[in-house]
This record gives C-alpha cells, sequence and structure tokens, in this order.
C-alpha cells in the first residue's frame, strides 16, 4: 500500500513540475463517456422535432391546398384539388366542396404516408 502511495505521490509531483504533460486515460475515458451520454439523449430529441417539422409542413401545404381551392370557388371556376407534388399528395377530406364553409384538404406525406395534415374552414 506505501509503495503505491509513493508512486501515485511521484506521478503527482512530476504532473505539478511539468514533466509530465497531457491527459491520462482515465480522463478521455471520462470524456467520451461524458459525450455519449449527451449523444444518447440527443438523439431522441431530434428525432421528435423532425417529426413536428414534418407534420407541421404537411399542415401548411394543407391549408395552402385549402386556399386554391377557396380561390376557385371564389371565382366559380370548376373545384380541384391541388397537384400532387415530390412532397405530398392531395385528397378530400370528404366530398368536393361547393362552399368556402366545406372546404377540408388533406395533405399526406409521400416520404411517409402515416403523416397528413387537414386544412380549411370545413375540417
Amino acid at each position: 500500500m506505501l509503495t503505491i502511495r509513493r508512486a501515485l505521490e511521484a506521478k503527482k509531483a512530476a504532473r505539478e513540475n511539468g514533466e509530465e504533460a497531457g491527459f491520462s486515460l482515465i480522463e478521455l475515458i471520462i470524456v467520451v463517456v461524458i459525450l455519449g451520454i449527451l449523444v444518447a439523449i440527443a438523439i431522441p430529441i431530434i428525432g421528435a422535432l423532425q417529426h413536428t417539422a414534418l407534420v407541421n409542413s404537411a399542415k401548411a401545404a394543407a391549408a395552402n391546398g385549402a386556399t386554391q381551392v377557396a380561390a376557385q370557388i371564389a371565382q366559380n371556376a370548376t373545384v380541384a384539388l391541388p397537384a400532387d407534388n415530390t412532397e405530398f399528395t392531395f385528397a378530400w377530406k370528404s366530398a368536393a366542396p361547393t362552399t368556402l364553409d366545406t372546404i377540408c384538404v388533406v395533405a399526406t406525406s409521400v416520404t411517409d404516408g402515416t403523416v397528413t395534415g387537414e386544412g380549411g374552414t370545413g375540417c
């Protein structure tokens, strides 16, 4: 036990005198463990943020589609769904609307078919 204590004191003295520079292995391992814990916490949070962003973009696309349909109704034009694009497909929630109060457009994500958003006054 005395030998270990002397060895530790000698190492400490060498480090304090500047004879030994750098980090010890245990210090590096502690840093790696701390970084691993931070990453383990951050990954689920980032995944949830991505899903929330996808849902909000679907809602925004549906609202834009409802605005297009409202403009068609206001101009007494033939009511048609917005054209599908690379991000969303569009559908009516029930039937094609005839008045502004019955507009409800559903946008479904192309990349993840389970994410939908609704927009319009009839939703």
